[in-house]
């Protein structure tokens, strides 16, 4: 069974194709830099990250592009705050690398691109005079909106209908008035002070005149991107026209992941993305995390409380699309399914250190458990990238290696050489698994302390293997089949396949 999804534009649970058999085009939402990264933010990071790396497994080349919205009234509200935010720029700059650090603390994968608004504006322009030549926007008062009612699948992932659509009551009444629909959305602000950069200015307890934001030239004045454009342009520039995955919080539905549909498609004409991944919120007991609330837990805090490893271990606990409650309770329960893990884990990699490789020791119920582990965690992350499930087949081996060490450290017999009676090769592929899923997918830190030589096994048989393809090259045949009989003699097969040898650990 290959990868399902459950996609938000169809509501429907879809096979995963993407329109290149070897590439996925990956682009997430990114934050808006006004304020430090919580633990909502960082859930989505993580599953997106988790995704990014199954992706990878799967064999896909992923291209993974996450912007960075450092353009907004929402910064511009805290210029002077603190000394050395004389500008919008001054205070993007400080939460970028704020973010950026935390994204470093939680194990993440690279993206290949972290695109700035700031960057982007001559590509927001062009997408702009694109949308107004199209007839999908028009010009008031040096502002540009997208109208709503001349794109016929507007509504579409957020199942609203234009007609439907009433005033936004937190905008400003002259914005109102320049619009032809209430549910039009600006591509381009004119320069102002807007209302709503007041109320944000008047939400820190600022006093006196907002600082002006930073503001570009263009066709139709001096002004500011919208909030909806960025991502459009920004995606198209570094993914194409066409993105096979798109995701976000669920709380971007709408507006703005349907005005980005609206505004994309209007100006290329072309599907914006095949996949639409949505989610779910983190809150911590009936509210959302946010910081609006001022109920959040920063990352950076969190990472210094629990570490890495239980906080992604915390995020492993639901399903991405589903909500998560942020406790001291489900924290505890986060640190004693790490601790269990690790301890299973370096438990393995201990008993592989201990006894010499060449040895026959079988413990049928082991191997079976690894195989099971494997077959349970592919089949749950296939099935819509179910973590929780995955994870608990990891447990589930724990448990099988632990009771396997138990038993021989109680007194099970030696094996025919004499050597402690570990089954090596089956332990050695719960290592393997532990590290395949719990380190590679999952994104853990395992084996930092544990030390041990399985990994050094490994590395040497594929240095055996090169040396054995060497020979083959050189025609020297009888050595090549005395080095893969050694091999074999070890416990480890060599397989010839079409993409060259390959060793596994029997």
């Amino acid at each position: 069974m290959g990868l399902s999804v459950t996609n938000t534009l169809t509501g429907e649970r879809e096979a995963f194709e993407p329109a290149s058999d070897d590439e996925v085009l990956l682009y997430v939402c990114g934050l808006t830099v006004s304020d430090d990264a919580h633990l909502g933010h960082a859930r989505l990071w993580f599953h997106a990250d988790v995704l990014h790396r199954w992706l990878d497994h799967l064999g896909y080349d992923v291209r993974h592009v996450e912007n960075v919205t450092d353009v907004n009234e929402k910064i511009a509200a805290r210029v002077g705050e603190r000394e050395g935010w004389d500008s919008e720029a001054d205070v993007a700059r400080h939460f970028t690398e704020q973010v950026i650090d935390d994204m470093r603390g939680l194990n993440l994968k690279r993206a290949a691109v972290y695109p700035r608004v700031s960057e982007h504006v001559p590509e927001i322009i062009a997408l702009v005079e694109r949308l107004i030549e199209s007839g999908h926007a028009y010009e008031a008062n040096g502002s540009v909106y997208f109208d709503v009612t001349g794109f016929d699948g507007y509504g579409h992932l957020s199942n609203q209908r234009p007609e439907d659509l009433e005033a936004d009551e937190a905008e400003d009444d002259d914005v109102l008035a320049e619009k032809r629909h209430p549910g039009d959305f600006a591509l381009w602000k004119a320069d102002g002070v807007s209302e709503a950069a007041v109320r944000e200015h008047r939400k820190h307890d600022h006093d006196g005149d907002l600082p002006a934001g930073q503001t570009w030239e263009s066709p139709w004045g001096e002004g500011r991107p919208g909030w909806h454009i960025e991502c459009s342009a920004m995606s198209t520039t570094h993914l194409g026209d066409t993105l096979d995955i798109h995701m976000g919080g669920r709380d971007l539905v709408f507006p703005h992941h349907e005005n980005e549909i609206a505004q994309s498609e209007a100006a290329t004409g072309h599907t914006f993305a095949r996949y639409w991944l949505h989610n779910g919120l983190l809150e911590t007991t009936e509210d959302k995390m946010s910081s609006s609330l001022g109920n959040f837990f920063t990352v950076s805090d969190a990472l210094e409380e629990f570490g890495v490893n239980v906080l992604r271990t915390f995020y492993l606990g639901a399903q991405y699309r589903g909500d998560q409650v942020f406790s001291t309770e489900a924290m505890t329960e986060a640190e004693e399914r790490w601790d269990r893990l690790e301890r299973a884990y370096e438990a393995a990699v201990d008993a592989c250190d201990s006894v010499d490789a060449r040895a026959k020791a079988t413990d049928d119920d082991l191997r079976t458990a690894v195989d099971d582990a494997r077959e349970t965690a592919v089949e749950a992350m296939n099935d819509d990238l179910n973590v929780r499930e995955a994870f608990g087949a990891l447990l589930d081996l724990g448990t099988a290696v632990n009771r396997h060490v138990e038993r021989v450290d109680a007194g099970g017999e030696d094996g025919a050489d004499g050597a402690v009676a570990y089954d090596y090769r089956g332990l050695h592929r719960a290592v393997e698994a532990f590290e395949t899923f719990g380190g590679d997918v999952f994104g853990l830190e395992l084996g930092r302390e544990a030390g041990g030589d399985v990994e050094l096994v490994g590395d040497l048989a594929d240095l055996v293997l090169d040396v054995r393809e060497a020979e083959r090259e050189a025609g020297n045949y009888e050595r090549a089949d005395r080095l893969r009989d050694d091999l074999e003699a070890l416990g480890l097969s060599v397989e010839d396949g079409d993409d060259g040898p390959e060793v596994r650990f029997e």
